[in-house]
């Protein structure tokens, strides 16, 4: 097993500064690790782990566990969610599977294991992960005639690769036309990331990932939106470089339509948000976990809101005003994170063999007031088992307990552990784009 302390990657292309933090442990069952982030900061460091089977520690002191179960993945707006040891062995890796094809023709390969992300937006694959005729036959998108390539980066390293475009299908529904993509480690663009890339080390590969890619989700329509359409602002945070000859890339203006675009708003029906649905599971931790993505909200009789509280958000799904501790802070409901991650000074740390991970000596609970952009109010209680503990298990993949410390940012994280039992709502912003719905989040458990 590999455990990853994630919080927060490829959030929010737009600003100098967003949340990022990622550390690795390398247990007794092996793998390497890593994850893709936006333009931010991070710290990261590794660990080891003991396998073995725990046959589970007391729960008193967390709170209820939330009790929604999945609809089945049986419908064309449905997609079935994984969790388990999936690629490399990381822990809560929500992923579905994601067809990809050349554009106007029958050249298509179904990949597994992309990870499920509502805090970033678009769909970036390993190029490791696509067979020789894909990683031949995918067009690759160029601008003034030069190849683009793109990078995401973070404190303890970078993603590069190239720009290209592809229909793509998740469950029964594909997108009206290709889609702008980024092959992560393809090199197409360029041999060599350009020097202000990022430092540290590539994470270009499955194994670097832990999951064949990535789908952003989240309430974004576009990975970098105005910051990357307005020259002005492009010179300086653009993430994405024109490469001439494969060589001298600089970074570009990119118009919305050749960026990368998150996929679901580009079918032709269902295409205003996602609903995340993970079945509840054991405080202890299990092996697996089997959820369902829906797409659409309101549109088909699956999708319904219900009695699920709407928050608005900022564009990037982000709850500005919400309130723990007393204090104001930005939270964001996050698949793409494999546990809570804020800042709580009364909690213990794991120490060396988990840096970054909470351990307290007994179940605990915290609340956090979400507030959305439009007063709506709503509180969220989670739990929290030492992750020392948890991890002793040796064999569980999925944890709804999971918690770690976010560094000195005013933030809190509510990652894929919230997710489990619940049905979670991610609203795109179709204000950017000409509608009328503002992004939102919501969740009904």
């Amino acid at each position: 097993m590999q455990t990853m302390l994630i919080a927060k990657k490829l959030k929010d292309w737009t600003r100098v500064a967003v949340t990022v933090v990622l550390v690795s442990a390398l247990a007794a069952c092996g793998g390497g690790g890593g994850d893709s982030g936006g333009s931010g900061s991070s710290s990261g460091s590794t660990g080891g782990s003991t396998g073995g089977s725990s046959g589970g520690t007391s729960t008193s002191g967390l709170p209820a566990s939330p009790t929604q179960q999945p609809i089945a993945a049986t419908a064309a707006n449905t997609v079935a969610i994984s969790v388990g040891r999936g690629v490399t062995g990381v822990i809560n890796i929500p992923t579905i599977s994601v067809t990809v094809c050349v554009p106007n023709t029958t050249t298509c390969q179904t990949i597994n294991n992309i990870q499920v992300d509502t805090g970033s937006f678009g769909l970036r694959i390993a190029n490791a992960a696509l067979n020789s005729t894909m990683q031949g036959a995918l067009p690759v998108s160029s601008i003034s005639g030069s190849p683009l390539g793109e990078c995401a980066t973070f404190a303890d390293g970078y993603t590069w690769g190239s720009v290209r475009t592809a229909t793509v299908t998740i469950g029964g529904e594909t997108t009206t036309a290709a889609v702008p993509v980024q092959i992560i480690g393809d090199t197409a663009a360029s041999a060599t990331a350009p020097s202000g890339c990022g430092s540290g080390a590539a994470e270009n590969t499955p194994s670097d990932l832990g999951a064949n890619g990535i789908i952003g989700i989240g309430t974004a329509l576009y990975d970098c939106g105005s910051t990357c359409a307005n020259a002005s602002t492009a010179a300086t945070y653009s993430n994405y470089y024109s490469c001439p000859g494969g060589t001298s890339c600089t970074r570009a203006t990119v118009l919305l339509a050749n960026q990368v675009a998150n996929p679901v708003a580009k079918f032709p029906v269902d295409n205003n948000g996602v609903i995340v649905q993970m079945p509840p599971i054991s405080n202890n931790g299990q092996a697996s976990a089997t959820g369902t993505l829906v797409f659409g909200i309101g549109t088909q009789s699956n999708n319904g809101l219900g009695s699920a509280q709407v928050l608005t958000t900022d564009a990037y799904g982000d709850l500005t005003g919400s309130v723990f501790n007393g204090s104001t802070t930005t939270a964001f409901l996050d698949s793409g994170s494999n546990g809570y991650f804020f800042n709580d000074s009364s909690l213990t740390l794991c120490g060396s063999s988990f840096p970054g991970f909470y351990c307290p000596s007994s179940g605990q609970t915290r609340s956090i007031t979400l507030v959305g952009a439009n007063a709506a109010q709503a509180t969220a209680s989670i739990g929290i088992l030492s992750a020392s503990t948890l991890f002793n298990s040796g064999t569980n993949y999925a944890f709804n307990d999971l918690a770690g410390q976010l560094g000195g940012l005013a933030a809190f994280d509510l990652g894929l552990p919230f997710f489990y039992g619940r049905h979670v709502y991610h609203g795109f912003d179709l204000k950017s784009n000409g509608g009328t719905q503002a992004p939102f989040v919501a969740y009904a458990s």
